[in-house]
């Protein structure tokens, strides 16, 4: 017979650094599941990705006992982290001549560019 699902949990937690303080404690203490346990199992399971941040959704049992799924880390970290990694070598002083040299890379390769750069960031 299954279990009956109290409620789902839906948080975002750098993987690896779960601990009982918020968002985590306060949302897992209001459904009475044992954080410390939570914790646990969620840094054991998302080590290797540490401090990348993890969509996990929990299921809560009416038996106070969970079950937890993670997701792959939202686009819009994902774009930050590659930019972080591929960007911090361009050399150059401002916003703005980053994008014209970046712009320029995409042409000579064949990409089109569209818009208007920003007067002002």
């Amino acid at each position: 017979m299954a279990k009956e699902v109290a409620g789902l949990i839906k948080l975002q937690i750098r993987g690896g650094g779960a601990n009982p303080s918020p968002p985590v404690g306060p949302a897992l203490g209001s459904k009475g599941v044992n954080i410390m346990d939570f914790c646990k199992q969620f840094n054991a399971r998302t080590q290797d990705k540490a401090g990348k941040v993890i969509p996990v959704v929990i299921t809560v049992y009416a038996d106070k006992s969970f079950d937890f799924v993670t997701k792959t880390p939202p686009v819009a970290v994902q774009l930050l982290e590659v930019a972080k990694d591929k960007m911090e070598d361009l050399n150059c002083f401002t916003i703005e001549s980053a994008m014209k040299m970046v712009a320029g890379t995409a042409r000579s390769m064949g990409i089109t560019i569209k818009g208007d750069f920003p007067n002002k960031i």
